[in-house]
């Protein structure tokens, strides 16, 4: 368990045409804290689009909540008409990990 969001996330990118750069927030659903350096470094993401509002640790780490959480974030911006794209990912016990993309097609 741990650094499965770190091959998950750039593979949802490709699969979406899209980068690291085009995503406005991240919702990675960390186990522990250091999978979550780990995560940002690898993945080079700019750790003001990460878990905005505190992480999986925090919330005690449910899998359900984290993307819940994230999508009421971009429903939050999108009212400043700003933000857009958010991914999610968790890490899934024996190094597995997912990852999804939402585009809130509403600000196009």
């Amino acid at each position: 368990m741990g650094i499965g969001p770190s091959l998950a996330i750039p593979q949802v990118l490709e699969m979406a045409g899209i980068t690291t750069g085009d995503v406005d927030l991240f919702e990675i659903n960390e186990a522990f804290a250091s999978m979550m350096v780990y995560c940002i470094r690898t993945l080079k993401l700019d750790k003001e689009k990460v878990n905005v509002n505190g992480g999986a640790i925090a919330l005690g780490h449910p899998l359900d909540i984290q993307i819940a959480t994230g999508l009421a974030e971009l429903r939050r911006r999108k009212q400043k008409g700003l933000e857009k794209v958010l991914v999610t990912s968790m890490c899934i016990g024996t190094g597995m990990g997912a990852a999804a993309v939402f585009v809130n097609e509403d600000l196009d």
